[in-house]
């Protein structure tokens, strides 16, 4: 079928946004490596805009000497670790236990969830009550706050109910099978694509985060590697103290300049991991949303 002018000029401006919006969204990233991989001097001097300037790996090498942000990222590994799969199994079983249409209460029950993605006690009741826990300073309430999402829950329970038919319940019970084995044994193996889903969102929730850290924990050794980066963009004169830079004149403006630029460095490497973990999850991304959106 051939196209009209008016499709024709349509598809142009169509393309023309979407490049638009498309480099908004990828030019700061692109500029943090490329300023990241840059003389500092360059860099600072507003040179360098769409190609790095006299490549310069000086910025890298002082971020793997820096031993906090190792710390760093053991602490947040285990946080990730623990938080995504605490938060992953909450919601499974949860979204698995309100996809059952025999539940007892299940609307009231949803309802209360919902509510709560509204409205919130906030900030200094949920402090009283994590101290009232004995839970500050303790590296388990960063694992545990948080962990359960209503938003996560109820795509999981739509996609149970969209993806297994009730009917395969009723004919695994006749053979004996009750509703733990059900869900571990059927449910779990026909779930790929809604456990990378929840897997992703746990994990990127949880590596990004850092407010919960500094509100909650007190000692400097159990920091993420988010808190990690945020005192470096935020206190540059910090940095450098704490990288013991004790040097005068010409030598210290270099490295003044060169700490401007490890800011870079650091947004590059806390971020690697979550973005070499998109590609294996990114073919069941849309299948486990769209799935749960469809009634089949």
């Amino acid at each position: 079928m051939r196209k009209s002018r008016f499709d024709f000029w349509f598809d142009i401006v169509i393309y023309v946004v979407l490049g638009l919006v498309l480099f908004i969204i990828a030019y700061p990233l692109y500029f943090v490596t490329i300023a990241s991989l840059s003389d500092p001097i360059e860099v600072t001097s507003g040179r360098v805009m769409f190609y790095p300037i006299k490549f310069n790996f000086d910025s890298y090498k002082k971020v793997l000497e820096y031993k906090e942000i190792w710390i760093g990222y053991r602490n947040t590994i285990i946080y990730t670790t623990g938080y995504t799969f605490l938060s992953v199994a909450i919601t499974l079983m949860a979204g698995y236990a309100l996809s059952y249409k025999k539940l007892l209460g299940r609307n009231i029950i949803m309802a209360y969830m919902v509510f709560t993605m509204f409205f919130s006690g906030g900030l200094i009741p949920t402090y009283l009550l994590v101290r009232s826990l004995r839970l500050i300073g303790n590296p388990i309430v960063i694992i545990v706050l948080g962990s359960v999402n209503v938003y996560n829950i109820i795509i999981a329970r739509t996609f149970i109910q969209s993806t297994i038919p009730n009917e395969l319940f009723e004919a695994a019970s006749m053979d004996g099978c009750g509703h733990i084995r059900f869900f571990f044994s059927v449910v779990l193996p026909l779930s790929p694509a809604l456990i990378a889903v929840m897997v992703l969102f746990a994990a990127v929730t949880q590596w990004n985060s850092w407010f919960n850290a500094m509100i909650y924990l007190n000692r400097r050794e159990l920091m993420p590697l988010q808190m990690v980066l945020r005192d470096i963009i935020v206190s540059q004169a910090t940095f450098l103290k704490e990288m013991a830079v004790d040097i005068l004149g010409e030598d210290f403006a270099r490295e003044a300049l060169l700490a401007e630029t490890m800011k870079y460095a650091v947004i590059i490497v806390a971020s690697l991991p979550i973005l070499a973990l998109y590609p294996f999850l990114q073919k069941y991304f849309v299948k486990g949303i769209m799935i749960g959106s469809l009634k089949q």
